[in-house]
């Protein structure tokens, strides 16, 4: 049977649809209208008092965006109505959730990401009646993680990821994975939109894996 949407949750839209919450995405930008694309952050319940959220492993050999930890999505394709229903199709030709399976909670402003020069815009949504995953695009999706909302807020499995020219930015680590860049910005401005965050100690850095400067973007 399907979850209904937590209480919790519900009044989700309303945060994010607040005229600063672009300000709550560290590293974003004000969208440019150029290259559009949409992502789903997809929330499912995880035993009594925990949540689950799907994050994809991109592949090791793909040209761009190599091994990274994502979000289901992609580009707005001309078939789209509006981001949500690319943030839909991209999610069931990725990992096989079926738009008909998910709740919109909302969606959050797009934000404009320079390395790659697309406007994102993050749709928010609950599926009531969650699976085991796998990937179902393994040309581009390595590997699909359902990971617990605990695991990612414990103050643990934070830390602030540094580059040499200067620039940083939030990044969770649970177990093999790390999750940095935008995904991590993603998660760590809904966290505090939803007042989830726990504190933690940002002055701590950890070193980003090598195997994620194959980037060639």
């Amino acid at each position: 049977m399907s979850a209904p949407v937590p209480e919790e949750l519900r009044d989700a839209q309303r945060r994010f649809a607040r005229p600063d919450a672009l300000s709550f995405i560290s590293g974003a930008r004000e969208p440019r209208g150029t290259r559009r694309a949409a992502v789903l952050i997809l929330l499912s319940r995880a035993g009594d008092d925990d949540y689950e959220v799907v994050l994809i492993e991109k592949r090791a050999d793909l040209r761009s965006h190599a091994g990274q930890v994502a979000f289901p999505g992609g580009s707005i394709e001309s078939i789209d109505v509006d981001p949500v229903a690319a943030a839909l199709r991209e999610a069931d030709e990725e990992v096989g959730v079926s738009p008909d399976a998910v709740e919109v909670l909302g969606v959050l402003p797009a934000a404009h990401i320079p390395r790659s020069g697309f406007d994102v815009t993050s749709v928010v949504g609950w599926w009531g009646n969650p699976v085991p995953l796998a990937p179902v695009d393994v040309q581009e999706v390595a590997a699909v993680h359902q990971v617990r909302v605990a695991h990612l807020l414990d103050p643990a499995n934070r830390s602030t990821w540094v580059l040499p020219g200067g620039f940083s930015g939030p990044a969770f680590a649970v177990g093999e994975l790390y999750v940095w860049g935008f995904t991590a910005y993603l998660l760590d401005g809904m966290f505090d939109l939803l007042g989830w965050t726990l504190p933690w100690d940002a002055s701590r850095a950890t070193e980003i894996p090598p195997r994620f400067f194959s980037e060639r973007l």
